[in-house]
């Protein structure tokens, strides 16, 4: 039995089932690795913000360490008090041995120093191509980047997400990783039923976190073009900032867009089930779990960001730069039965064969046993 201690600040409301809309990706993950860990036997911790009650709680076999309330603390001194104090008593609590930590961030470095200081194995993987970039273009603060500097360097294994990510950790930190495919839960052999597209109502999909990096003003523009369509917005802001009133504004005034809010993760299947292409407009990614949500139900994408080119070469949508390539993408798909049949089936495949969840898990039962040793 490994016993196994999982990082994951925000992960309380997707390990209690809380509807997480079309995002939090990270937080998702960890929670199918946690309980799929606990399924095998494993013992396992899952280090969270203090929700609901203050006290640990056992969730579906999951030990959840409550770590302190998010904004518990004085202003400018809680970053080390609660914050930091509480992630160390709560890393004490887990004993675990092996820690595990998914987005760069402050919170790997500190996790890596505790381990570091305490003879523990460190697991770190990444989520964003952002966290392998030497410049951190993301990380605001010194105090932040000095932080994600450090445990990077003195994580005994770190995950890519793809090549790229591989080879800019490797030439940017000099730095080893090994590329690691994310688990998505999606519908069994025997549960799949192909969908099919519907020529004389295309829709299309977007779903994300709404923040100015996921650009979803020019996914407004694609829908200005392309009025005889559907669009359909999934997901909401941290907080309701100019951006967002922004883009508000933009869909109130647009006949065939529909926002939706945050959509609850039981609803995600039937929604990508009902759409006939998903849309990313991204600048920048690490590897969506849209795309393999998408993908398990055989949704061809049409994006901006395509991971390792696998849009492009592996024929699972189209990729694009433009606002011109994205209405392009969709229109190939939506005015062709036979090539979005392709690319669906394509998709579906490709999921099958990379990201379903146990052929991943096993690979990651496989590292943590082999730091355990």
């Amino acid at each position: 039995m490994l016993n196994i201690c999982l990082v994951s600040h925000f992960a309380y409301g997707a390990v209690t089932g809380g509807s997480q809309g079309s995002i939090g990706g990270v937080e998702r993950q960890t929670s199918l690795m946690a309980k799929w860990l606990v399924a095998k036997g494993h013992k396992v911790s899952l280090l969270t913000w203090a929700e609901g009650s203050d006290q640990d709680e056992v969730i579906d076999g999951i030990h959840v360490i409550k770590i302190c309330r998010q904004n518990a603390g004085l202003k400018g001194l809680r970053f080390f008090h609660p914050r930091w104090t509480g992630l160390i008593a709560a890393m004490k609590r887990a004993d675990a041995d092996v820690y595990y930590q998914n987005c760069g961030e402050y919170i790997t470095g500190q996790v890596a120093l505790w381990c570091k200081q305490n003879n523990k194995k460190f697991l770190y993987s990444l989520a964003n191509d952002s966290d392998a970039d030497y410049n951190l273009p993301v990380m605001n603060t010194y105090r932040e980047r000095i932080l994600y500097r450090y445990g990077l360097n003195n994580a005994d294994y770190i995950l890519s997400q793809t090549k790229k990510q591989m080879n800019s950790l490797k030439s940017g930190f000099k730095l080893n990783s090994e590329i690691m495919p994310m688990p998505c839960p999606g519908p069994r052999h025997d549960e799949y039923e192909q969908i099919i597209l519907n020529q004389q109502s295309p829709s299309i999909l977007w779903a994300a976190r709404i923040h100015e990096s996921k650009r979803l003003e020019l996914f407004l523009e694609v829908a200005k073009s392309l009025p005889e369509y559907d669009f359909i917005v999934g997901g909401s802001p941290q907080q309701e900032d100019a951006y967002f009133k922004s883009v508000l504004n933009t869909m109130n005034s647009l006949d065939n867009v529909t926002y939706l809010g945050m959509v609850a993760r039981a609803d995600m299947p039937n929604l990508y089930r009902s759409a006939s292409v998903f849309c990313c407009s991204s600048v920048y990614e690490g590897f969506p779990n849209t795309f393999l949500e998408a993908w398990s139900q055989g949704l061809p994408i049409v994006s901006t960001f395509d991971p390792d080119h696998l849009i492009r070469d592996r024929q699972l949508g189209f990729d694009a730069v433009t606002k011109d390539d994205l209405v392009s993408g969709i229109k190939k798909l939506c005015s062709n039965p036979e090539l979005w049949q392709q690319y669906s089936n394509n998709a579906r495949e490709y999921y099958v064969k990379n990201h379903s969840v146990d052929q991943v898990m096993e690979r990651f039962e496989a590292i943590f046993t082999e730091l355990s040793m």
